[in-house]
């Protein structure tokens, strides 16, 4: 998923040099290394995204639960905190029926 994001003069610069320096191979590795050690780094955003993941029905439980780096138990308990709601197995059901029905459409359209 192609993402644009504005970097100040200097970090373009910076991310530029550490290409030609042979540590990257391109922009998108920089990112995505950047990101890897912010989460790493911050532990409390990595479980925010995860809820965020969570809440919008992006994933299931089991997954935003990976992506938060424990348990299915202990992510639960995040969620009960934060006040959100755990959708049952017929909700996560559901949603992927309709997602399924919305990839046949566009494929007819196609």
């Amino acid at each position: 998923m192609p993402s644009a994001f504005n970097l100040t003069e200097i970090q373009e610069k910076e991310i530029d040099a550490i290409i030609r320096a042979g540590y990257y191979s391109n922009k998108s590795e920089v990112v995505r290394d950047a990101l890897r050690n912010l989460f790493a780094n911050s532990p409390s955003l990595r479980i925010s995204a995860a809820v965020e993941i969570y809440r919008s029905g992006e994933f299931t439980l089991s997954k935003c639960a990976e992506i938060a780096g424990m348990t299915t138990i202990v992510f639960k308990e995040i969620l009960k905190d934060r006040g959100i709601k755990i959708r049952t197995i017929t909700e996560d059901r559901r949603s992927i029926k309709k997602g399924v029905e919305v990839l046949r459409r566009k494929r007819k359209s196609s």
